[in-house]
């Protein structure tokens, strides 16, 4: 389906599940219960992987410009109570799968264009207590069942029905109200149960709750006061710090996976087999340490993304305070570019694209779908990970700050990689989504070249130590295969390469304000608006570069300078 430009913005793909986005409701598990996208002019046709939402509970698209067939996967939604596809343009025959949707009472599918016969398997429906079928092109007989369901209509078709035949086309409201009146009222009785099991269910459930967890403290104290109790977040699990030990061999040096500002990572695996990456914090005992901790468990656990590492636990005791992800087999960006065993392969440019791509969605996401805002601080390729798929995850969020946009925009506090600073964040210890812009646009430039952001083997070669300088001049002189790394072995497509140049200088202006959004990083990367900006770009560099040249010449031939003197005058008296 199309949806037009002003509808379901907030409909993100990337997301974990589309429990926030509009028009979507979810359970408490996080499974889709109700979609409702009616009138909206959506467009195209619908898809067979809508068969997939066992939970759907209702599904309505009245209203539309939907085209082409009804899937027969619809007949999979076993949980369906209610269809509603009317007022749109489908086509074909309706599929006999629907017979198989046990629990729906509300079928419509009026005014389209569906033709064929009613399927027979329809009068298998019991709980079927509304069927509109109203103006299409059916035709043939009506399955006799159908005439005893409480409000039916048939009319604007070619079937059995009407003045020639012994039915009428369309139930009788007055009829259908008293016909109805026993249905409802099971069906009253039956809702009204339900809520009951479900509020007795649910004062069970969290008085259990209770006592489990009371459980769960008992197990996971296996040091008298290790647990820290002011840090308590249930989707998280909270482990033991025995466990923990266990896992990563004592925190065995040969265990570390890298270390960063915050500490060091070892690789774990726990009882049941499963590969983990602890994160030991060191400095949670200096001012802001402990606070920084509580901040980064709070902002991981509601920061979910397909792009940005998941956070699975984490430990507290009197002097440990550990975190818990995911184990990423393929390890970081960094590693793969630079420090790769020569048997591990090189990463293809393909795989560069794709990362390039979803390290752009999961920081958009951190800037423009979390509430408050997250700013990562630390953008570069070592905290770009790799899952076993080569896809890209973003971690490492122990530098990043919760920013709520209500009191500020900036932070105050400067953390990060030199190389990857941006000039205002370094000179003012401001910091805003801008920062984190330039930090990708120089990590791309690490995806490009291969290189580090600060390399002084370059000044052997009379060249520049900052990548980004580097990149420029070489850019400027139009010698894009020098850019590119050496690994590649021409393996690329130059044209995507200037593409991701581009976007990378455009990422790294000096000024804040001239950086684009990573929303519009994420658009330009795939194909959209990046030529205006990069023309407009151009303009202004060549005007700035041409004014430093010219102030350039100014200091060092200016009315002062001492070439212009005659050499009587310089041997003159003092």
């Amino acid at each position: 389906m199309g949806a037009p430009a002003n509808q379901l913005t907030d409909w993100n793909p990337n997301q974990v599940n589309p429990c926030t986005w509009s028009n979507v409701i979810c359970d408490s598990n996080n499974q889709v219960t109700s979609v409702t996208l009616s009138g909206m002019n959506c467009s195209g046709t619908l898809s067979p992987k809508i068969g997939m939402l066992k939970t759907l509970t209702t599904l309505t698209l009245k209203g539309n410009g939907i085209t082409g067939l009804i899937p027969k996967e619809f007949g999979n939604l076993s949980s369906l109570s209610s269809l509603d596809l009317g007022n749109n343009r489908l086509s074909g025959e309706i599929p006999s799968s629907l017979g198989e949707l046990k629990r729906l009472q509300f079928l419509t599918l009026s005014q389209n264009n569906l033709t064929g016969a009613i399927p027979k398997a329809l009068s298998g429906l019991e709980n079927l207590i509304n069927i509109l079928l109203d103006s299409n092109n059916l035709n043939g007989q009506i399955p006799e069942q159908l005439f005893q369901i409480p409000k039916y209509n048939f009319t604007g078709n070619h079937l059995n029905c009407g003045a020639n035949f012994l039915k009428p086309c369309e139930s009788d409201s007055s009829d259908s109200g008293a016909s109805n009146k026993p249905k409802i009222g099971i069906v009253v009785g039956i809702v009204g149960g339900t809520v009951i099991l479900l509020l007795f269910g649910g004062l069970l459930f969290f008085v259990c709750k209770g006592r489990h967890k009371g459980y769960k403290r008992e197990v996971f104290v296996d040091v008298a006061g290790e647990v820290d109790r002011r840090i308590a977040f249930g989707q998280l699990k909270r482990f033991a710090y025995r466990e923990l030990q266990l896992a990563t061999d004592n925190f065995n040096e040969k265990n570390i996976l890298g270390q960063g500002g915050f500490g060091k990572v070892y690789k774990g695996v726990l009882q049941d087999n499963t590969k983990v990456a602890v994160k030991r914090l060191t400095d949670f005992e200096s001012p802001g340490g402990d606070a920084a901790f509580q901040r980064e468990v709070e902002m991981i656990s509601v920061a979910v993304h397909r792009n940005l590492l998941r956070l699975i636990g984490f430990c507290t005791t009197p002097s440990e305070r550990l975190l818990v992800y995911p184990f990423m087999p393929n390890l970081s960006v960094a590693y793969r570019l630079r420090e790769r065993k020569p048997e591990e392969p090189v990463l293809d440019w393909a795989t560069r694209k794709s990362v390039a791509l979803g390290a752009a969605r999961g920081l958009e996401y951190l800037h423009e779908h979390c509430n408050p805002k997250i700013i990562h601080r630390d953008v570069k390729a070592a905290n770009v990970l790799l899952d076993e798929d080569f896809e890209a995850v973003v971690g490492d969020f122990g530098l990043a700050k919760l920013v709520d946009v209500r009191k500020t925009n900036v932070t105050t506090q400067v953390r990060g990689t030199m190389g990857h600073i941006a000039p205002e964040y370094l000179s003012t210890g401001k910091s805003s989504e801008r920062t984190d812009v330039f930090g990708y646009g120089i990590m791309l430039l690490e995806l490009v070249t291969g290189q580090r952001a600060i390399d002084f083997s370059r000044l052997e070669e009379e060249d520049d130590v900052l990548l980004l300088d580097h990149v420029k001049k070489l850019e400027r002189e139009k010698r894009l295969d020098a850019i590119v790394d050496r690994n590649l072995n021409k393996y690329y497509n130059i044209q995507e390469v200037e593409m991701m140049i581009q976007v990378a200088l455009l990422c790294t202006q000096a000024s804040p304000e001239d950086r684009p959004a990573m929303s519009e990083v994420v658009r330009m990367l795939e194909g959209e608006g990046l030529a205006e900006r990069w023309e407009e770009w151009q303009h202004v560099e060549v005007t700035r570069r041409q004014e430093y040249e010219r102030l350039q010449r100014r200091f060092d031939w200016g009315e002062d300078s001492s070439y212009n003197q005659d050499a009587i005058e310089l041997s003159g008296g003092r």
